[in-house]
């Protein structure tokens, strides 16, 4: 699904114009871009939780060269699904919420 799905789906859903849905849309994504860059979380009842974590530097290896190299430390985004979410993709239909 791309964003411009999302957008129709949006629109169809809630009788907005496109414009109005394509604003909604982008905003929303900006809230979650603006909130994970200051590494706040981000989480989405019923759906999941978007984590920024630090990862330490480590040593990696080139696989062309075998060269033994250090990676830098760097900021990786996760992306843990809530229990409901992870229950709707197994069709489990007997999960509760909690």
């Amino acid at each position: 699904m791309t964003k411009a799905d999302i957008v129709e789906n949006v629109s169809r859903t809630c009788g907005f114009a496109k414009k109005e849905s394509y604003d909604l849309v982008e905003s929303v994504f900006s809230i979650v871009k603006a909130t994970l860059e200051t590494g706040q979380e981000v989480k989405i009842s019923g759906f999941g939780k978007f984590e920024v974590k630090q990862k330490n530097a480590r040593r990696g290896r080139n696989p062309q060269t075998g060269e033994s190299i250090i990676l830098d430390p760097r900021r990786v985004l996760t992306f843990k699904p809530s229990n409901l979410l992870r229950a709707a993709i197994n069709g489990d239909t007997e999960q509760e919420p909690a």
